[in-house]
């Protein structure tokens, strides 16, 4: 949901500084009380006009922790995320699994369990079903 425009805050805190009541407010723009008081709270605290920035960019915690997370990975290539999750644990950093995970795929920190087989699934059989039935029946 996007923040109200500007011009709407500025009419409810004209409408203020002329004294008129926040219910009245409320009801000729048409928004809710709290939001009026919401609107005269945060000016009157802070002296900001403006919406408040709406999600954005939060750090990770283990962000610090990147050449610390390489370096074990580095010296030790199986080790499972929740591994990874317990050592951090033990440096006073609590994370699940997938956010770390998350965090991994962002810095395009992959690595795999078995290096030689590079296929999460079994290779396809050498001879088809079909093959060797005919192969028996033709004998």
């Amino acid at each position: 949901m996007a923040a109200y425009s500007q011009d709407l805050r500025d009419r409810v805190l004209r409408g203020l500084e002329r004294g008129e009541g926040a219910t009245s407010i409320a009801r000729r723009l048409e928004v809710s009380l709290r939001w009026v008081y919401h609107v005269k709270h945060r000016y009157e605290q802070d002296g900001e006009r403006t919406a408040q920035p709406v999600g954005g960019y939060r750090r990770s915690r283990v962000a610090e922790m990147e050449p610390r997370i390489r370096a074990w990975i580095g010296a030790q290539v199986d080790l499972t995320l929740v591994e990874l999750c317990e050592r951090l644990a033990e440096h006073g950093i609590l994370i699940k699994p997938t956010a770390l995970w998350h965090q991994l795929d962002k810095w395009n920190l992959t690595f795999k369990k078995n290096a030689t087989r590079q296929r999460a699934r079994a290779g396809r059989r050498q001879t088809s079903p079909r093959h060797v039935a005919r192969t028996s029946a033709g004998s």
